[in-house]
Order: structure tokens, then C-alpha cells, then sequence
């Protein structure tokens, strides 16, 4: 684990298997951090896994104005932490608010990303009206979480309808999500639901067909509604794959690691990627 000063912000990086050949920069969603990527790192020996607290989250700085919080500062730190870090090109996965994050950044900087692969993820919202509603439904809820805490918050997150199915998981798993959780902190998640929620961004809709990349779109059976966005994010990528995990909700790296693991390595080491950068 290593702590960078990014653009006046300390930021936590995690590397796993540092000698490896290939490269994969991994973000975390919402309420997470780079723990969210340990077990698929040690699924993947061969692989070099260097995971990133995002802004507000795990044990990155948090910002006093929110207005650093937004994906356009989020995209500046992410180039300024492969700068420090001397990566050129690598493959790029995001999952949920860390595929927001990873699409934002590969359009913007569309000459690092070999690949990218994008977990229950979507290019933000179309409409003005769409974004402002849910604008104010963010901010309601960052109130929320300032007035009535994090355990109170965390509780009523791990209830909500995009997680029901990781309620079948074992005991310990449920553990490690919710420990995760609650190791945040109510600002730096309040700042993030304010500063680069869906409603916050900037849509990446009329980006898709402009990226030469392949891009890799997976979700869960379960997930419907983001089974639909990847559907329709499909039809504008130029070189895009959709797969499907049955079987699975919105969290497929914790509801089925396994295939998870594997779906990410074939991504990886298709079409001879194997040069490291």
C-alpha cells in the first residue's frame, strides 16, 4: 500500500503481484475501496493489480469543497497517479461508480487504455431532467448521511433492491462488504454522492462511438436494469463484448468471484496483450 500526494490530496494505491507482466488499474464502486479488489488480485497471479481509493473513499483524503470531489478532478488525479506511477498503456476496470470513473477517464485520455472493462456500469445519464432528479435524490441522501451517520446509512445501503441478492451469500462475505462500508467516512461519502454522482457528471452517451478500444461490458442476469444499459451501450461501442453472468446482481466480482476472475483473465490475455507498460 502506498500513499501519493495527488494535486494537494494524499491517495491510497494498492499493488498486487508487482512483478507480474500485465497490467490492470482497478476502481472500486461506491462505498468502496481497493480492498474491493483483493481476492480477484489473488486470482490472478500473472496479472499486476494496482487498485485506488477514489476520491472520499477507503483512506484517500477528503476534500473540503466539494467541488473537488468531480469527475473532472477525479479524471486529472487518476492521470496524475499513472503519471507518478510511470504507466503508459494498461487495461482499465471499473466497477459501478468506479466504471463511471474508468469510461470518464478513457475518453478523456483514450491513448493509455489497451482495454477497458466496465462491471454493472453506465455512461451516466442522458437528460438534463434525469440528471437534476436524481441530483436532488443524491444530495438527500448525502443530508442523510451526515445527520444519521454511517452505521445508520450502511444499514439501510445494504437493503436497497440492487443488493437483495447478495443477501445468499456466505455470512463471512456479507462481513468483508459491510466492514468495508463501514470503514468510510460520512464526508468523503456525502462529498462523493454530491460531487460525482450520476446526476453530477457529465454524460459519456455520445463518447461511446468514438472509442477504438475493446471494451469489455459485463453484468449480472439479475441486474436488469444494467443488463439493459450494457445492451445499449453494445450498440454505440465500435469494438465492445457483452457478457452476461447468470445468476448474478449488480456486485459480480462478489457474487461470483470465480467466473468473474476468469471472464477478466480471457479479456486479458485475448488478442496477445501481453507486453507490460
Amino acid at each position: 500500500m502506498a500513499k501519493l500526494m495527488v494535486r494537494g490530496l494524499e491517495t491510497n494505491v494498492e499493488t498486487w503481484n508487482e512483478e507480474a507482466e500485465q497490467t490492470l488499474v482497478a476502481l472500486h464502486g461506491f462505498t468502496g475501496s481497493t480492498a474491493t479488489w483483493r481476492n480477484l488480485a489473488k486470482a490472478l497471479p500473472s496479472v499486476r493489480v494496482i487498485a485506488i481509493d477514489l476520491i472520499g473513499h477507503g483512506q484517500t483524503a477528503i476534500p473540503q469543497q466539494i467541488s473537488r470531489f468531480s469527475m473532472q478532478e477525479q479524471i486529472q488525479d487518476l492521470e496524475e497517479v499513472f503519471c507518478q506511477l510511470e504507466l503508459k498503456k494498461f487495461t482499465l476496470l471499473g466497477y459501478s461508480m468506479g466504471g463511471r470513473v474508468a469510461l470518464s477517464y478513457a475518453t478523456s485520455y483514450p491513448e493509455r487504455i489497451r482495454k477497458l472493462i466496465l462491471e454493472s456500469a453506465s455512461p451516466g445519464l442522458r437528460t438534463v431532467k434525469e440528471r437534476s432528479e436524481r441530483c436532488v435524490r443524491d444530495n438527500a441522501l448525502a443530508e442523510k448521511i451526515i445527520s444519521n451517520g454511517l452505521l445508520s446509512f450502511v444499514n439501510a445501503w445494504g437493503n436497497i433492491p440492487l443488493f437483495e441478492s447478495q443477501k445468499r451469500l456466505p455470512d463471512n462475505v456479507q462481513e468483508a462488504i459491510r466492514f468495508e462500508r463501514l470503514s468510510q467516512k460520512e464526508e468523503g461519502l456525502a462529498g462523493s454522492l454530491r460531487g460525482i454522482g450520476t446526476g453530477s457528471q457529465p454524460p459519456n452517451w455520445m463518447s461511446l462511438e468514438k472509442l477504438e478500444f475493446p471494451v469489455l461490458l459485463i453484468t449480472g442476469s439479475l441486474d436488469e436494469k444494467f443488463c439493459k444499459i450494457a445492451l445499449e451501450m453494445k450498440a454505440l461501442l465500435k469494438n465492445a463484448k457483452h457478457m452476461t453472468v447468470n445468476d448474478a446482481g449488480h456486485a459480480i466480482h462478489v457474487e461470483n468471484p470465480a467466473d468473474f476472475a476468469t471472464i477478466v483473465e480471457e479479456y486479458l490475455t485475448s488478442f496477445n496483450t501481453n507486453e507490460r507498460s
